[in-house]
């Protein structure tokens, strides 16, 4: 799994750096499909179906701008301008094992308030990778992180969660960044050797989302902005080890 995330963390280091206004998300997954594939990896979206979608998922990547909270559609229609954030998810499967991870870049200069939006994101992420360690409870760090986003004014996205992970993107348990009814009612026990893919999606204004009709890109039901960070993570004796992280 240390090698699948090896490949994430890489792909993900370059498209940061190609990320700029005037390019579109279509070469942006164009780029990190080629990189894939010379990794001699699976981009695990990419073909990925939704019984609410006509198409199965056309990308590598998923690109998703400003008030989009993921799974947006790459495309060569989409240019990317001063002041935009660009939220890109991206996975994949190597020898048998996945990774999973996702950043949010701004593209040229952005307004303070996205510039405290992204970085009250990554403090929700970097609570998570702190707080894990065999024998917690997860809600224990969901409700850590969810206080730190409200704390911030900003709001925990509901209808998607982080997952485990491993020989499949998506496996047990649901991994939420938020403490609800559900949650502790079959609390997450960390063990050595669980991994998880851990991934707030922190909203500038209020939590509601909607689908849009090509049945995959969430947005905002306010139209504010979101932010969305990911790392596969294991739980690892005495804490945590980060596996999309760059080596």
């Amino acid at each position: 799994m240390r090698q699948a995330g090896a490949v994430v963390a890489k792909v993900l280091s370059q498209l940061q750096k190609i990320a700029k206004p005037g390019v579109t998300t279509a070469y942006l997954d164009g780029a990190a499909l080629e990189m894939t594939l010379a990794a001699r990896a699976e981009a695990l979206f990419k073909g990925v179906r939704n019984p609410q979608a006509r198409m199965p998922f056309p990308g590598a990547i998923c690109a998703s701008v400003n008030e989009q909270v993921v799974h947006g559609i790459p495309s060569e229609r989409v240019v990317l301008r001063e002041g935009d954030i660009l939220s890109v998810d991206f996975g994949v499967r190597l020898n048998g094992y996945c990774g999973d991870a996702a950043v949010t870049v701004p593209i040229g200069g952005i307004s303070a308030e996205n510039r405290r939006l992204l970085h009250t994101t990554q403090e929700v992420l970097q609570i998570a990778i702190d707080g894990i360690r065999p024998g917690l409870r997860w809600s224990e760090i969901a409700r850590r992180m969810q206080r730190h986003a409200e704390s911030a004014g900003f709001s925990v996205v509901r209808d998607f969660v982080g997952h485990g992970i491993g020989t499949k993107m998506h496996e047990d348990p649901k991994v939420p960044n938020f403490v609800s009814d559900e949650l502790l009612a079959d609390d997450i026990l960390l063990a050595e050797g669980m991994v998880l893919a851990v991934e707030p999606m922190i909203n500038a204004g209020g939590y509601p989302v909607r689908t849009l009709g090509n049945g995959w890109t969430v947005v905002t039901r306010d139209g504010k902005c979101s932010a969305h960070f990911e790392h596969t993570l294991a739980v690892a004796e005495g804490g945590c080890a980060v596996l999309t992280r760059e080596q």
